[in-house]
């Protein structure tokens, strides 16, 4: 009987409420299915299965805050016997006979004399253990409370009615202190490097204005779908950018999966992950990529998309900063971070021209990467900006 539990959809992670049941007892679920909803810091994920079977129990309550690894559910596998305890519950229980025990004559128990409370030491306050622990932990004085126990002793409920009651923190505020634990843990314990490159995106863009030329705006591609591909064919060249180093040490991915760090208007920012990247064409990744953001900002992300992420990729748009290096998400061990398109010169065959340039830069983890690698990650991502026709 396998056992569904909380997942981790973040190194910053720690709990999450469950706010929404998307199965029953009885319903068969496959591997990839959605079978609930978990709200965390950074909004509400559509949480899969990874195993195949009948849901058996559902473990957890809607509104209940759970931490990670928390039961939430059990599967029971095709074939797989149900349990004896499972059996017994269904089956009807056969009424006994209880049996007759003869009673024991009444002891007689002696009086228990009075007892006189003894008064408390000069200086210590008359209060219960958990009144102590509590004030401790809120930095409360004893002495500047009023008892409403025994003998004006006071009691947990007297210092939980003098705490300071805290403000709620917004969604955004919240958001933030995710992200804050996310890349301080990324900086704490990643051995980050930074390369970057300058590459001339004149090519792509004149690409780009031809091959979307009387195409409707829902079917164009962006600038940003030509990043993203040749973030894909990069890394499947340079395989050391892509995967995740673990307390094994690192292991690449035989997939790219790469994220995309997308701005929420309420502030805040998450990094979900295109699925099987290196199986879609320009034209479906720029589907896929418009599908992703329209999702991340309406806080309906899945599960795997929050951690299945092989490589991040960070781009300013069209106007903003010349350059970027960002922080790399954990466990992965590379975030492309590419600056705003700025028109500057720029030598052609010994000649200074007007041209569209981006910065590229790469952030990379020294454990899994050396310069080497980086390096030739920029260089095989300049080159196919160059010719843009055959991403």
């Amino acid at each position: 009987m396998g056992v569904f539990a909380m997942p981790s959809l973040g190194a910053d992670m720690e709990a999450g409420r469950l706010i929404e049941w998307l199965v029953s007892p009885g319903d068969t679920v496959t591997r990839g299915d959605i079978v609930a909803v978990v709200e965390t810091q950074k909004g509400a994920i559509e949480i899969e299965c990874f195993e195949e079977g009948t849901v058996r129990e559902l473990l957890a309550d809607i509104g209940s805050d759970l931490p990670v690894g928390a039961p939430l559910a059990t599967i029971q596998a095709e074939g797989e016997p149900i349990p004896e305890a499972a059996v017994a519950e269904q089956a009807t229980p056969v009424e006994a006979e209880p049996p007759v025990v003869a009673a024991a004559a009444p002891q007689p128990v002696a009086p228990i004399p009075p007892q006189t409370p003894q008064a408390p030491a000069p200086g210590v306050v008359p209060s219960s253990p958990a009144a102590r622990i509590k004030a401790r932990d809120l930095g409360l004085d004893l002495a500047g409370l009023t008892g409403s126990g025994p003998g004006s002793a006071i009691v947990l409920a007297d210092v939980e009615a003098k705490k300071t009651p805290q403000p709620k923190r917004s969604p955004q505020d919240e958001m933030r202190r995710a992200i804050a634990a996310a890349m301080t843990r990324s900086k704490q314990t990643i051995p980050h490097f930074y390369l970057s490159q300058t590459i001339d995106v004149t090519p792509a863009m004149e690409w780009l204005t031809s091959f979307n030329e009387g195409k409707p705006p829902s079917e164009r591609v962006l600038l940003g779908a030509l990043f993203l591909r040749a973030t894909v064919l990069a890394a499947a060249k340079v395989k050391t950018v892509n995967g995740h180093f673990t307390e094994d040490g690192f292991k690449p991915s035989d997939k790219i999966n790469p994220g995309l760090a997308v701005a929420l208007r309420s502030g805040g920012l998450v990094a979900p992950a295109i699925m099987d990247a290196e199986q879609m064409g320009l034209v479906d990744l720029m589907a896929a990529m418009r599908d992703l953001v329209t999702r991340a900002r309406a806080g309906r992300l899945r599960s795997s998309e929050m951690t299945e992420g092989t490589i991040t990729l960070s781009s300013l748009g069209d106007s903003g900063a010349e350059s970027m290096a960002g922080v790399i998400f954990p466990p992965q061990v590379a975030l492309v971070g590419i600056g705003a398109p700025g028109l500057r010169p720029w030598v052609v065959d010994g000649h200074v021209e007007p041209r569209h340039l981006v910065t590229l830069t790469i952030s990379a983890d020294h454990r899994a990467n050396d310069g080497r690698q980086a390096s030739r990650f920029l260089s095989v991502f300049d080159s196919l900006l160059s010719t843009p026709e055959a991403l």
